[in-house]
């Protein structure tokens, strides 16, 4: 089978499953969410820690207790890795230094993952398991719950910016939706080969004769939830790239499913909780349609590398997972860096030009195609905000969006919003060029070097996760720098969505006229995609420009 068919026949395979559960899956996310029942285990929770899961919250109290939540998850991580070497299953790993405790901890709890050292060098099992997994769940329930607070102020009407109950929507995300899910996922990666025990370190000869340690660990179980609550963080260095982690390319493709299965279901569940299945249609149609192109894309430009290398190769080989072939390679960069996943089964800083800068790109547009687990959603929703105000001062008309309407407050919020992680991404890259110790961690002069640490702040301010590994960031200022974008990137946003949430839901809904736009046909659809595409062009082409451009016209 050439490349090309295999490209096409595996991405009709991951279209086709992800079809079949898209229907139910998404009825059931509307119904978790919903609900006014709680489950035993649930209820039990809710005792535990002293709060009541039916008293609708303002937005202001909503977003103080994810805060809360939040601050509470960074200080007990940081003190598992600072106190990891009196921990049981160390594996004889000390605990991590002040900087690379504080970045870890910052980069699990906002659902970023990005990883400075080498997973089987420095976590034990303990760690891995209580810390990293758990804010695995917990970091992908909070993305989840700010969406549906956001799907709910559309959704109500007159409710005094009350949008819900943080531990309700926390609670349930992680027991009805990423527990069941990743079980089952964990037993399909284990029957396909990914390993799951408490191994430490063994010795095994290899065929040259010599000594070789290997570690063993809980894996199958962490790459579920790394894959489906859009994480990212592998358990070994080599992420993705590891056998142990992803042996086959049937687990290739089921993790490239799970990376998508929530994002690309989630409109669903907006359609049928604002009462108009058609507006997630739109919304999907979007996401799917910026994906398609991406994937397109990034395939083409791996391709059609340039060079002798490639082109005697067939195809740009370079840093890909030779198991599984370029088109898997590209299909899963393209799903990782357009979800906030940041998880890899090839080196990103390996691709050709144009195809690592295909990557950046996914991330600087926002994480919106599909985006992250809840992230995507928001994110999309919020840059609907702008295509419906775009569209009405076109015509003349009040902007509405869902019987809301648009005023100057709402898109001074959506505004902010817009203009908030690009500027982190601007300014952290602008200080690393110029100041020593960032210009330190460069390791490829010119244009390359200029797209690393563009690409190393877009990962951190989009919490994405994923790298250029050229870069070395395992420095006090790449953890410190990183972790006030990763940190600024997850709770500025939040912040923002949580008040249009608020202000929305204390809106009441206005009738639709014969003058309200229609927001589920193809023209608005068409509208949003050009909105999304402009908004991140007039943004970063200079800087794009300076780094991928001109690398791929030398």
């Amino acid at each position: 089978m050439t490349p090309v068919l295999a490209a096409v026949a595996q991405i009709l395979v991951l279209v086709a499953a992800l079809a079949a559960v898209h229907l139910p899956l998404g009825a059931y996310l509307a119904r978790t969410y919903t609900s006014p029942n709680h489950l035993r285990a649930e209820r039990l929770w809710y005792r535990a820690v002293r709060v009541d899961p039916d008293a609708e919250q303002r937005w202001t109290t909503y977003l103080m207790s994810l805060l809360g939540f939040s601050l509470a998850s960074v200080l007990l991580l940081y003190g598992l890795g600072r106190l990891q070497a009196y921990l049981p299953w160390n594996l004889g790993f000390t605990g991590l230094d002040p900087g690379g405790a504080w970045n870890t901890a910052v980069s699990f709890t906002t659902n970023t993952n990005w990883q400075w050292y080498s997973g089987e060098a420095a976590a034990g099992h303990l760690l891995q398991m209580s810390g990293l997994a758990v804010q695995n769940f917990v970091s992908a329930a909070v993305g989840m719950a700010v969406a549906i607070a956001l799907v709910r102020g559309f959704a109500r009407s007159g409710t005094d910016a009350r949008v819900g109950n943080f531990w309700s929507d926390l609670t349930r995300g992680v027991v009805r939706v990423l527990l069941p899910l990743s079980v089952v996922a964990g037993i399909v990666l284990m029957a396909g080969g990914a390993i799951q025990n408490l191994d430490p370190h063994t010795a095994i000869s290899t065929v040259e004769g010599a000594t070789q340690h290997v570690l063993g660990g809980p894996v199958a179980s962490q790459e579920a939830i790394k894959n489906l609550g859009t994480n990212g963080g592998g358990f070994f260095n080599a992420n993705s790239a590891h056998p142990y982690e992803n042996p086959t390319p049937f687990t290739n493709l089921v993790e490239i499913f799970l990376l998508l299965l929530i994002p690309f279901t989630l409109p669903r569940a907006f359609g049928i909780m604002v009462g108009d299945r058609r507006q997630g249609w739109a919304i999907l149609g979007v996401m799917a349609g910026l994906w398609a192109a991406s994937l397109a894309l990034t395939t083409w430009a791996e391709l059609a590398g340039p060079g002798a290398a490639p082109q005697a190769a067939g195809a740009a080989m370079e840093g890909k997972e030779s198991r599984f072939g370029l088109a898997a390679s590209a299909l899963f960069g393209v799903s990782t860096t357009a979800t906030s996943t940041g998880s890899v089964n090839s080196m990103h800083d390996s691709f050709t030009a144009p195809g690592g800068g295909m990557l950046l790109f996914n991330m600087l547009l926002g994480e919106v195609a599909p985006g992250g687990v809840g992230a995507g959603l928001y994110g999309m929703l919020l840059l609907a905000v702008v295509a419906v105000f775009v569209a009405g001062l076109m015509v003349g008309r009040t902007p509405e969006y869902l019987g809301k309407k648009i005023g100057r407050p709402e898109m001074t919020i959506v505004a902010l919003y817009v203009l908030a992680v690009p500027a982190l991404v601007l300014v952290g890259t602008a200080v690393a060029v110029v100041v020593e110790p960032g210009l330190a961690g460069i390791q490829d002069p010119g244009p390359h070097g200029l797209s690393e640490v563009l690409y190393a702040f877009a990962s951190a301010a989009n919490n994405n996760g994923s790298a250029f590994a050229g870069l070395a960031t395992g420095t006090p200022f790449y953890e410190v720098a990183q972790g006030l974008a990763m940190l600024a990137g997850r709770f500025v946003p939040i912040a923002l969505v949580l008040a249009l949430a608020g202000r929305l839901a204390s809106q009441t809904a206005v009738p639709a006229t014969s003058g309200t736009l229609p927001t589920h046909r193809p023209l608005f659809a068409g509208l949003l995609a050009a909105v999304a595409l402009v908004v991140v062009g007039l943004t970063f082409i200079p800087v794009l420009s300076l780094g991928p451009v001109v690398e791929s016209l030398s």
